[in-house]
Formats: C-alpha cells, sequence, structure tokens
C-alpha cells in the first residue's frame, strides 16, 4: 500500500552556496519518514494573501533523520527558486511534501556497476546516490560523467575533488575548458560514454538526469552502445517557472 503523502513544516538550518546561482538548503523536517537517493520533494510557498506556489526539487543527499538537504539552481524571473536563495534565511519556514519517486533510485544493497550521466544541475540526485554509496560503505563500482557549461558551473566542486575508492569522474564542458584540459568543449558524445562509462557487458545500472534534450541525447546514446532500455533510468526537466 502507497503511503500518503502530506505537507509538513520545513525549517532551514543552513544554506551555502555551490556556485553563483545555485545553493544547497539543508532543512529540519519533523516527522520526515526517510528517502532513498534519486529521490525529489515538493515544496510550497504561501503568500499572506493565500497565494501558493510549488516546484519539485531532487534531494541532494542521503536520509539523515529529520534533516534533508536540497540544491536549488535560481530560475530568473521564477516563483520559488529566487524566493529559497535569496530570500529565506535560517530559521525561516517552507512546506515540503515527499519523498517522490521509485523508479530513479539507487539502493545501497545493489552490487551492480553504476554509471552516473548528469547535466547542470541534473548532478544533484546523482550526488545523493555518490553520497549514499559513501555512507553505506558500499564497494559498487561508480563512474561518473558530468556535463556542464564551464568550471564555474560545477556543483560539490570541493566535495568532487576529493579521491574517493571506486569513483570515477569526468568532466565534459559544453562552453569552456580549463586549462590543460584533453578534451575540447562541445556536447556529450559515444565516444565520451565507451570512455567514461562501463561496457554493456557488465550490466551497469545507467541513471541519466538533467534537461531534457540532454536526457534523450545522453539515453540514446546508451542505447547504441549496447545498454538495454530496462537498466537506462531517466529523471528530466524542463522550463517550469522556477
Amino acid at each position: 500500500m502507497r503511503r500518503r503523502l502530506v505537507w509538513r513544516a520545513a525549517r532551514l538550518h543552513e544554506s551555502r552556496a555551490e556556485t553563483a546561482t545555485a545553493r544547497t538548503l539543508v532543512f529540519d523536517v519533523p516527522g520526515w519518514p526517510g528517502h532513498v537517493a534519486g529521490q525529489h520533494v515538493d515544496v510550497r510557498l504561501t503568500a499572506d494573501d493565500g497565494y501558493t506556489a510549488q516546484r519539485s526539487y531532487s534531494l541532494a543527499a542521503p536520509a539523515d533523520g529529520e534533516r534533508i538537504e536540497l540544491t536549488v539552481e535560481t530560475v530568473p524571473d521564477g516563483e520559488v527558486s529566487p524566493y529559497l536563495n535569496e530570500v529565506v534565511e535560517p530559521g525561516d519556514q517552507v512546506e515540503i511534501r515527499g519523498p517522490v519517486g521509485g523508479w530513479f533510485v539507487w539502493r545501497p544493497e545493489s552490487k551492480a556497476p553504476v554509471v552516473l550521466v548528469g547535466g547542470g544541475s541534473g548532478i544533484v540526485p546523482l550526488m545523493a546516490m555518490i553520497r549514499a554509496r559513501r555512507q553505506a560503505g558500499s564497494r559498487a563500482p561508480f563512474r561518473l560523467l558530468y556535463s556542464l557549461r564551464d568550471q564555474d558551473s560545477r556543483y560539490f566542486a570541493a566535495e568532487l575533488r576529493q579521491p574517493e575508492a571506486g569513483l570515477d569522474i569526468a568532466y565534459l564542458y559544453t562552453r569552456a575548458t580549463p586549462s590543460g584540459a584533453a578534451r575540447p568543449a562541445g556536447r556529450i558524445t559515444l565516444a565520451d560514454l565507451a570512455e567514461g562509462g562501463w561496457p554493456a557487458d557488465f550490466e551497469p545500472d545507467c541513471y541519466v538526469c538533467g534537461p531534457t534534450g540532454f536526457v534523450e541525447a545522453a539515453a540514446d546514446l546508451l542505447l547504441a552502445l549496447g545498454h538495454p532500455p530496462e537498466r537506462i533510468r531517466t529523471e528530466r526537466f524542463g522550463p517550469t517557472g522556477g
């Protein structure tokens, strides 16, 4: 039987910058039931006149009691993301409902190799999986291909710079590359996935998250490399008003 989702009061504990336009927000949510890496939540804001706005955001970290983390990119002229990133302060409250989703998830008991393919802010649920792997002491081998505009757009930069056994990372820059980068700037290619991912005969679980066009292109490339559709899990997002 599916558990009924309810709105819960969430109090901001901490907010920290990830990039010039994105922040990680840590909320305390009394009664939080826990979640699995890859799930998301709905966030609702209510104005004094009763007007409400809500958006969905991926959870950025594994379950930690009644504390959750969201990493939110500010959408210009948006209704929710600018408030979360520029207005809300520690101690302020919003409403949160979740967790939502059961397909795009990674569970620590899985032993299969994993390919993570993230485009821009699509790294967020994939980071939750990386952190869940670390938290559980899992030895499942992970490979992350992270497509982003330039070095300044990198989420979780300091954390991902730390070496981690069993986690290999390839950065795929689309606009500008850092000094000394061997790969020229450009969109994700078949060669990127062939070199940075796992071969299909290793039977890896593949998770792809990002803008709709990116997700469709990456999933098609994985299929072209022989990965079966049932092992390719996708999560996509597009313009929603923020």
